[in-house]
């Protein structure tokens, strides 16, 4: 990210742990036997993605020449391991000669050239425009994103962009990345240009003055035609290019990383991290669980790095994953593609938002926690198991009308926000001694007790549905999980009638969405969107003493339809 850069330089680094996914042998929620799922193979899909800046303004010791160097040594370690990419160019790097002539040169089967959309000071002044920046590229929100210009703006820049381009390289980019892009802008590429694939940036709060949050967490999602950070539940509301998700974010870390501050750090694959895309013991770990672990759906994650933090900082992590990203693809454990090649895919595969999951069923070497994200075109919810407990730690709806004020608006702040319709936000609604979250509990001679088990079983009984089967120690049975792309089920099954349930706390002076509660249902409000969470089966109520609500089930079961969250 633009300010992560100082971070390096500065010395902090942050340990990560990488998203793997996992499934295995079907346990139904009866007794009953069933046979599993005939297994269906899953892509493992690497994208290496480096996209280029022509300048750095942030520090006179990274000249043009230091960055140029960058990419001829990206594309040589490439080359000598025969993985193609993408490389992506921002414009001012874009009408450089130098990077011209160089990404002419790869070939155009394995390599492909798309384009990086932050806004720099030649691309603004060559559509008429007034550049406002305090360099010739400045990373603001409302400076070097289109966020930062109107409509009929942003088409101006675009269309630049788009003949320059294809003054040098004969064709139109088929791949446009960037942190984020406003949905006019995605929209008028793919219907003028035909992009077939896009990137923003994982989920994050407050990094570099960005905020992408609450979001489809990994993999890939159509936007919404008024919000392209927001997943579209119909066909007909989507913009049909797929926004996969960049940096390999950690499924376990990144989320409660800088928890109780306004700014998180970063826990990624990126190479320039020494403790996570740069650590040999590490990379060898997260490519081990990404190739033999299973998952709903199909694995992605995004290597690469952009050339601002310079080879020197990069060498090492690239050094490490290369040659092992080779050998995995030489025996077929993962396919390595380029952006558009897995945009094509997915959209010859999935014609709305699929469900996908993810699961960590192994940490790191001293630590028993685990975890699953599950994704669909109408919510994303996290299941996390710490000390043997279950806490559902985020769920988060997806509402296609929900409007992003940047699709039509001008960003007026250097900063940038996105987000979804929270229903549990284990990160803005917690302090570092007050966690929030939704925990499971049960009764035993009258003590209440944190629910405690085994390790949790993930399986996929058909496609898009995941079911977790989490062995129980307290109590004797089993806890399952249901989700498919609407619902969420949830059972305790045993010989013995236990009472159980959930019970919700958050910090003390969290801001919260939440206008009333009721048996059925919670009613919600956030940034001016009324929605429900409305339970089928289940009942809430408000015991107080810093429960916020309790969840009991109904005839032992828990459902959710998340896909019925508008008012009646």
């Amino acid at each position: 990210m633009k300010n992560k850069i100082s971070k390096v330089f500065g010395g902090s680094i942050i340990i990560g742990l990488v998203c793997v996914c996992m499934l295995s042998s079907f346990q139904s929620q009866t007794k009953q036997e069933k046979a599993p799922l005939k297994d269906q193979p899953t892509p493992r899909i690497v994208n290496i993605v480096n996209f280029i800046r022509l300048l750095e303004p942030r520090d006179a010791a990274i000249t043009e020449d230091v960055l140029y160097q960058t990419v001829v040594k990206q594309a040589e370690i490439m080359k000598k391991y025969k993985l193609g990419g993408t490389f992506l160019l921002q414009y001012d790097a874009l009408i450089d000669p130098r990077y011209q002539k160089l990404l002419k040169t790869l070939p155009r089967d394995s390599f492909e050239i798309g384009a990086w959309w932050e806004i720099p000071q030649p691309q603004v002044e060559k559509a008429g425009l007034q550049w406002r920046g305090r360099y010739p590229w400045d990373w603001r929100a409302n400076i070097g994103f289109s966020t930062g210009y109107t409509p009929k703006e942003r088409v101006k820049l675009i269309d630049v962009y788009m003949t320059e381009f294809k003054g040098i390289f004969g064709y139109y980019p088929k791949s446009v990345g960037s942190w984020f892009i406003d949905s006019y802008s995605l929209n008028y590429m793919y219907q003028k240009y035909h992009i077939v694939a896009s990137s923003n940036c994982k989920d994050q709060y407050g990094t570099d003055g960005y905020t992408l949050w609450g979001g489809y967490w990994n993999q890939a999602y159509y936007p919404s035609k008024i919000n392209s950070y927001m997943p579209a539940q119909n066909e007909k509301n989507q913009i049909p290019v797929p926004i996969f998700r960049m940096l390999g974010s950690d499924p376990i870390r990144q989320y409660d990383n800088g928890l109780g501050t306004t700014r998180q750090g970063v826990v990624t694959l990126e190479p320039v991290y020494k403790f996570g895309g740069g650590d040999s013991t590490w990379v060898n770990w997260f490519l081990k669980s990404f190739t033999e672990d299973k998952c709903l759906g199909f694995n992605y994650t995004q290597a690469g790095q952009e050339n601002s933090f310079t080879w020197d900082a990069m060498a090492k992590g690239f050094e490490i994953q290369m040659p092992l990203l080779a050998k995995l693809r030489d025996e077929h454990k993962i396919r390595v593609e380029t952006m558009e090649a897995s945009g094509r895919w997915f959209k010859e595969k999935y014609k709305v938002t699929p469900a996908t999951s993810f699961a960590v069923s192994k940490d790191i070497e001293g630590s028993d926690l685990k975890t699953v994200w599950f994704d669909s075109r109408f919510y994303r919810i996290n299941l996390l198991w710490e000390n043997g407990n279950l806490r559902i730690r985020d769920l988060h709806l997806f509402d296609e009308s929900f409007p992003s004020v940047y699709t039509n608006e001008v960003a007026t702040s250097n900063e940038c926000s996105f987000f979804t319709l929270p229903v549990i936000d284990g990160y803005i609604w917690s302090k570092p001694n007050q966690i929030a979250g939704l925990r499971l509990k049960v009764l035993i001679d009258g003590q209440e007790v944190l629910v405690k088990g085994k390790d949790p079983v993930y399986s996929q009984t058909q496609p898009g549905h995941l079911h977790v089967s989490w062995p129980l120690m307290s109590v004797k049975g089993s806890f399952e999980m249901d989700m498919d792309e609407k619902e969420l089920k949830m059972t305790l099954v045993s010989d013995h009638a236990y009472t159980w349930y959930f019970d919700m706390t958050t910090a003390a002076d969290a801001k919260l969405p939440f206008e009333k509660i009721t048996d059925k249902q919670i009613t919600c409000r956030f940034e001016g969107m009324d929605y429900i969470f409305r339970s089928i089966k289940g009942n809430f109520s408000e015991p107080g003493n810093g429960i916020l609500f309790r969840l009991k089930p109904q005839i032992n079961t828990i459902l959710f339809d998340l896909s019925a969250i508008k008012k009646p």
